[in-house]
């Protein structure tokens, strides 16, 4: 991760993965949000494997604002997610999944609460009162069962920790970003939990508006995602609470 300017910048991570068909609106709506902020800003784009045209899609759109970058393999949403962050310049760093499911608006709210409460960690909450969401009930139960699960394994205090929106300070990541280790299903509780553990306790959640898309839904909750999921969870427990591993 680079050191940023003297200005502050806002840092956009977005991970994209079979996109091909969404990817230029994606990204017009997210820089359409970020023109109205008062910080600078840079959008970096991680296209997660050559698997379709998302790469060359988006890269009609690149600039000095915003990134493209492309590996051959898909490595997971997690591997994709902090490889953008190591290139990321910004005071403050977030990243948003690309197809649009989630209101790119939800950054602005976002950046307010994370300086409003001049937190360490902001993300994006599906149980926040405020807010808006159109969310299938297998869906919910999956999320309510893993909510539960989490919530006896880990101290971390948010409802969800699983909305892919979220926020940080530069400094939380320099500090747990070289410690990480899941590229794919639990990277989220695997970033919060480090991040705890190292004394960044200032975490929040924030509304969100939310339509989820049915055609995902499918590869979401198949029983080897959630299996995945599950075992994913379990090693970061087992390195955080037994081996020690993160203190390291």
């Amino acid at each position: 991760m680079k050191k940023s300017p003297n200005k502050k910048l806002f840092s956009v991570i977005i991970p994209a993965y079979k996109q091909e068909k969404t990817i230029v609106k994606d990204l017009k709506r997210i820089e359409s949000v970020l023109k109205k902020i008062r910080y600078g800003y840079e959008m970096i784009v991680v296209v997660d494997g050559k698997i379709d045209k998302t790469s060359d899609r988006a890269k009609s759109l690149a600039s000095a604002k915003i990134k493209i970058y492309q590996y051959e393999k898909n490595q997971g949403k997690g591997h994709a997610v902090r490889f953008g962050m190591k290139k990321a310049k910004g005071d403050y760093i977030a990243f948003i999944d690309a197809g649009m499911e989630i209101d790119p608006n939800g950054l602005s709210m976002l950046l307010e609460h994370l300086e409003w409460y001049q937190a360490d960690i902001v993300v994006g909450s599906k149980r926040h009162p405020a807010s808006k969401v159109n969310y299938p009930l297998d869906r919910r139960i999956v999320s309510t069962v893993y909510y539960l699960i989490v919530r006896c394994l880990f101290a971390i205090s948010v409802k969800d920790t699983q909305a892919g929106i979220k926020i940080f300070r530069r400094g939380v990541l320099e500090k747990v970003l070289p410690l990480l280790l899941v590229k794919r299903y639990a990277f989220d509780i695997e970033l919060l939990s480090v991040a705890i553990r190292h004394g960044f306790t200032k975490i929040y959640e924030a509304p969100i508006k939310l339509d989820y898309q049915f055609e995902s839904l499918t590869t979401s909750l198949s029983f080897k995602n959630v299996k995945n999921m599950l075992i994913d969870t379990a090693a970061v427990f087992y390195r955080l609470n037994i081996l020690h591993y993160y203190e390291k």
